[in-house]
């Protein structure tokens, strides 16, 4: 089935059961990250958490923009099985040259500055150290209010955060 470095368990709770079986139906994969958290309850039940709540459409944050950051991250971290699950859907929302932008292939240039803004810093909060100087926390806040903020850095910390957890469980791409 996998090749990820544990197998999940043959038993899991009814409440992780049900769960998985609603994200799975919602995404269309088997969602082998989820059946693996199962081993620890409180882990699964956070995550599920975390991913229930993630930002969608917020304003001048469209959905293409957080789709922009959603992937950026994703190419930044080398994700495959991110890649494929936040990549789905791009065609409607951007080009191929644009998708070739995102991942670094080409220069952003097809972007708006307020997307070219949230790319890069979707890229930097992906870069180990984090590397966020006066200057570009300047355009940051001259660009984005506090609460777009908060949701561009939650939104790249997520998927941060799933791309850890998949790569750390050595879970193939979907």
């Amino acid at each position: 089935m996998s090749t990820a470095y544990i197998a999940p368990p043959s038993r899991m709770a009814f409440y992780l059961r049900w769960g998985l079986r609603i994200a799975q139906r919602r995404t269309g994969t088997e969602l082998l990250p989820a059946q693996l958290l199962a081993w620890y309850p409180k882990a699964a039940i956070g995550s599920a958490l975390l991913e229930s709540l993630i930002a969608h459409d917020d304003g001048r944050l469209t959905e293409r923009t957080l789709k922009l950051v959603r992937m950026a991250v994703s190419f930044a971290v080398s994700c495959p099985f991110c890649v494929g699950l936040n990549s789905e859907g791009w065609e409607e929302l951007m080009t191929a040259d644009e998708r070739e932008a995102v991942q670094g292939l080409r220069d952003l240039d097809g972007f708006t500055d307020l997307e070219r803004l949230a790319i890069e810093y979707a890229r930097r909060a992906s870069e180990t150290p984090l590397n966020f100087d006066a200057h570009f926390g300047q355009r940051l806040t001259e660009t984005f209010t506090e609460r777009e903020i908060v949701v561009l850095a939650t939104t790249a910390a997520q998927v941060n955060y799933w791309a850890r957890v998949i790569q750390a469980l050595g879970c193939p791409p979907e």
